[in-house]
C-alpha cells in the first residue's frame, strides 16, 4: 500500500551555464543546484543537474536528475529522482519527479515512488508531496 509524505524543499548554489541560444528562438542551458529536503524526506545538500530549454524570456521546460542521501520517514539510504518540469511567465515552477528504479540503497533498496512540487516566484522554500511503496 502506498505511503504519502510531505515536506519542503529549499535550494542553494544555483549555477547556470548557457549551452547555446538561437536568435529569436530557444536557448539551452545547464544548471547545477544543491537542494535540501525536510519533512518526510530528510536530505541535506543534494546533487542535482538540470537541462533547461528556454522557450521565452521567462518560460521553459527542464529535466533533471537528483541524488538524495538521507532518510525517508526514518529509513536511511540513497536514491535518485528523475524530474520533469516547467517554469511559467508568472514565475511559478511546476515539477513532477519519479524515483529511478534500482537507485535505492541501504534501507531504501527497492524504493519506488513519485511526487510533485510547485514553487511560486520569490519562494526560497516550497512544499512537496511524495507517494512511495516501501521496499
Amino acid at each position: 500500500m502506498p505511503v504519502r509524505t510531505t515536506g519542503s524543499i529549499s535550494y542553494a548554489d544555483w549555477k547556470e551555464e548557457e549551452i547555446r541560444a538561437v536568435e529569436d528562438g530557444p536557448k539551452l542551458s545547464h544548471a547545477t543546484v544543491a537542494n535540501t529536503f525536510t519533512g518526510g524526506i530528510e536530505a541535506a545538500r543534494t546533487d542535482c543537474d538540470y537541462n533547461i530549454v528556454y522557450t521565452g524570456a521567462t518560460t521553459g521546460v527542464f529535466t533533471g536528475l537528483e541524488l538524495l542521501t538521507g532518510r525517508l520517514d526514518g529509513r536511511e539510504g540513497t536514491f535518485v529522482l528523475e524530474e520533469h518540469g516547467a517554469f511559467h511567465e508568472d514565475g511559478t515552477v511546476t515539477c513532477t519527479f519519479t524515483v529511478v528504479p534500482g537507485t535505492g540503497t541501504g534501507a531504501l533498496t527497492g524504493l519506488r515512488g513519485s511526487g510533485e512540487y510547485t514553487c511560486r516566484a520569490g519562494e526560497q522554500a516550497f512544499p512537496y508531496t511524495f507517494e512511495y511503496e516501501p521496499a
